[in-house]
């Protein structure tokens, strides 16, 4: 589960990503979670763009998304979702500490 200082830094190291994933009229589908899984695996930090046939409750639908690929929602702004999860084999990008 990431903290807040952890999503911030995630957030300011997506801003300048393109989106790699699209999400269109049919949704949560087999193929879009495998396309997800696959650039979560490649890049770690990933940009989502929810087509404006995607739904209404673009949260929900990023949530599901997410779970559906074991990875975290770093963020959802507007009609676009950033989403984090480490590389299973020398992960690249280093999340700041939790304050204890």
């Amino acid at each position: 589960m990431l903290n807040g200082k952890q999503r911030r830094h995630l957030r300011s190291l997506g801003h300048h990503l393109d989106p790699v994933v699209y999400v269109g009229k049919e949704g949560l589908s087999e193929g879009l979670v495998r396309s997800t899984d696959v650039a979560l695996e490649q890049h770690e930090l990933i940009k989502v763009k929810l087509g404006e046939s995607a739904g209404s409750d673009r949260h929900s639908l990023v949530e599901s998304l997410a779970e559906s690929c074991s990875a975290e929602v770093a963020g959802v702004l507007g009609r676009t979702a950033l989403l984090y999860r480490a590389r299973s084999e020398k992960p690249t990008i280093v999340l700041p500490k939790p304050a204890v």
